[in-house]
This record gives C-alpha cells, sequence and structure tokens, in this order.
C-alpha cells in the first residue's frame, strides 16, 4: 500500500506529501525518538503526537515513509516547511494511534 492509499482509506489529512508515492511495509508508534530510531522499520508508518522538527529528522534518519500525527494535533509551521522541502510525508488523524494501528494491523494480516 502507498501513502497516498492510506491516507484516503483511512480519512487522513495530507500536510505535506511530495512522496505519497512511498511504500508502506508496516507501522511503530510511539513518542521517544530514540526508541523510533532503534524499532522502527525501514518504510514503516510513524504514529505520533510529535508535532515538531524532531519528527521530521526521526523520519528522515530511519526511512520513514510518512509519520502520522494523531489526536487531531496540528504540526508545527516550522516542520511543514521543513518536510515540503526534505521530502518527508505528514499526515494527521483525529483519533487516536491505538484505533488506527488496530485498524491498519487488521488489514495486514
Amino acid at each position: 500500500m502507498t501513502v497516498r492509499e492510506f491516507a484516503e482509506k483511512y480519512k487522513l489529512e495530507v500536510v505535506a506529501g511530495n512522496n505519497l508515492d512511498a511504500e508502506i511495509k508496516g507501522a511503530y508508534f510511539g513518542d521517544v525518538p530514540h526508541d523510533v530510531m532503534l524499532m522502527a522499520e525501514e518504510n514503516n508508518l510513524w504514529l505520533t503526537v510529535l508535532d515538531d522538527l524532531v519528527a521530521v529528522g526521526v523520519a528522515l534518519l530511519a526511512d520513514i515513509s510518512a509519520v502520522v500525527l494523531v489526536e487531531g494535533r496540528d504540526y508545527e509551521h516550522i516542520a511543514v516547511k521543513k518536510a515540503c522541502k526534505k521530502n518527508v510525508n505528514l499526515l494527521k488523524y483525529k483519533g487516536s494511534k491505538f484505533e488506527l494501528a488496530g485498524q491498519f494491523y487488521e488489514e495486514l494480516k
């Protein structure tokens, strides 16, 4: 599944998306950048409440397909600007990490 297909299927808002055809091979959810760097796999979605430049930087370093900001939060303007420049996909979801991860997990089984 691509980031574009995921966003459409689960009704996520695309905040920055210069690379929406990136493939998704799984998901990781958590809010500690160190853990994401250790545990997330290449081409994972990252479900988080981190809304700043740290999220963009970690996504780049960990080869994340897209960052999904949950719980209806908004990204910081500077993070969106940097994500556009660096081709990092940023998505928003109104619900919880648990809810979205559960739906996606059912599809992957």
